[in-house]
């Protein structure tokens, strides 16, 4: 099965490893979506994230045993994202371990209130689509931010609520090691990072990661406040950092090159802020700003800014839901209709059912024939196999890993004889 180069290469950034970052301080990648990370002090040690799953959690701490067998005397989450809150029942090793973490700490996947109404059911599909749960190890190559084979058993199984909440930036003392926690909002409004001083080691949780921002998530998020991210990678950027220790990928290591990363990062963001702000100032629509946005020459050949993860066109479209809201500014889409009625409108002018099929048959626009698609089905035409035969194929050459798992699963399911619905 065919996959785009970029990604298959992207792979490297999470092959399984433990890696020293200085004497007494480990981090594993590869182990699952995300790193874990160990601090050995005087006579204990202090873990930093926890991974998604229990097995994960257990193949990590075996790993780490083998380096140290001193006892955990806390734990330091750096934000909320089940794929780094989920192992704490197994790094705690059945004793009542610390469990620090931001006073906003709070996740939309843990503990929801079913009282709530919110389209959770959707959450959870769309969440399975993202990640592509179920797929065949050469169709999930890649998570865009992890591996795509890793365990799980006990997924979001191992979750214990944070003991400790920090409300302000704070020093403190992990057994002889000197550290600061301090807020730094960026793919969540409660990340706190671990900020090692007199090493020159930053933990910089999810704020950071070998691939272009998931600015916005295709499982479904709330808005991410693109402005307070890119200003907390300036922040970040001012430290005297040397190691760079995200929560997904390898570490960074240089001082010039984690200044480097962490500015141009900054700049990615920007540019699809002002562009997308441009763009609706001049009234245009977002499909045609998203049709025309790309990044700068000097951003856009950046490896780590490469669209493994995140996309700016799916950025820009949250933008603009996320500052302006869903209306575009033009009065045609103050009224809707349903798919049917358009569905049938599009066969109208096409000359009848067979006259779309054949056109979304022979079209040589894989994104037109998918939407062709869905006007064919939407009409009780058997354009199923169609659509799943373009979104494999869409799959094959795609950079963005939540993108292939996401049509690799939904091709799935129609195959199976589902319609899967957004």
């Amino acid at each position: 099965m065919n996959a785009h180069p970029d990604l298959v290469a992207h792979s490297a950034q999470t092959r399984k490893d433990i890696i020293e970052l200085a004497p007494g301080i480990w981090t594993a990648v590869g182990y699952a979506a995300s790193t874990v990370h160990m601090i050995e002090g005087e006579t204990t040690i202090t873990i930093i994230d926890t991974s998604e799953s229990t097995k994960a959690a257990e193949n990590i701490l075996a790993e780490f045993r083998q380096r140290s067998d001193k006892p955990i005397a806390r734990i330091i989450l750096t934000h909320s994202h089940r794929d780094h809150i989920s192992g704490a029942t197994i790094f705690s090793e059945g004793q009542d371990v610390p469990i620090l973490a931001s006073h906003l700490f709070k996740s939309d996947l843990i503990g929801v209130d079913p009282n709530i109404i919110a389209p959770n059911k959707a959450l959870g599909r769309r969440t399975l689509m993202q990640f592509g749960i179920g797929l065949t190890p050469d169709q999930r190559i890649s998570l865009g931010c992890g591996p795509g084979e890793r365990p799980m058993e006990g997924m979001g199984a191992g979750f214990v609520q944070p003991t400790t909440l920090i409300d302000e930036d704070c020093d403190i003392d992990l057994d002889g090691v000197t550290a600061r926690l301090f807020h730094a909002p960026g793919e969540t409004g409660d990340h706190m990072v671990v900020w090692l001083p007199d090493l020159k080691i930053l933990f910089c949780g999810d704020n950071w990661y070998h691939a272009f921002p998931n600015l916005y998530a295709i499982r479904g998020t709330a808005y991410r406040d693109f402005q307070a991210w890119a200003e907390t990678l300036g922040s970040l950027a001012d430290l005297d950092v040397e190691t760079l220790v995200p929560g997904h990928t390898r570490p960074v290591v240089g001082a010039e090159n984690v200044r480097e990363v962490l500015t141009s990062t900054r700049e990615a963001i920007l540019h699809v802020m002002q562009t997308t702000a441009d763009g609706m100032d001049a009234g245009l629509s977002l499909d045609d700003i998203c049709a025309d946005l790309k990044l700068p020459d000097g951003l856009a050949d950046k490896p780590w800014l490469k669209e493994f993860y995140g996309k700016a066109t799916w950025s820009a479209r949250a933008f603009a839901a996320g500052t302006l809201g869903w209306y575009d500014g033009n009065p045609t889409n103050l009224g809707t209709l349903s798919s049917v009625t358009r569905a049938k409108h599009i066969t109208d002018l096409a000359g009848g059912a067979e006259a779309l099929m054949e056109v979304a048959t022979n079209t040589s626009d894989l994104q037109w024939r998918l939407e062709l698609c869905d006007h064919l089905i939407a009409l009780g035409q058997p354009a199923q196999m169609l659509k799943a035969d373009t979104m494999e194929t869409l799959a094959e050459v795609e950079i963005n890993a939540t993108a292939r798992n996401a049509y690799f699963w939904a091709a799935k399911q129609l195959r199976a004889g589902f319609e899967v619905k957004a």
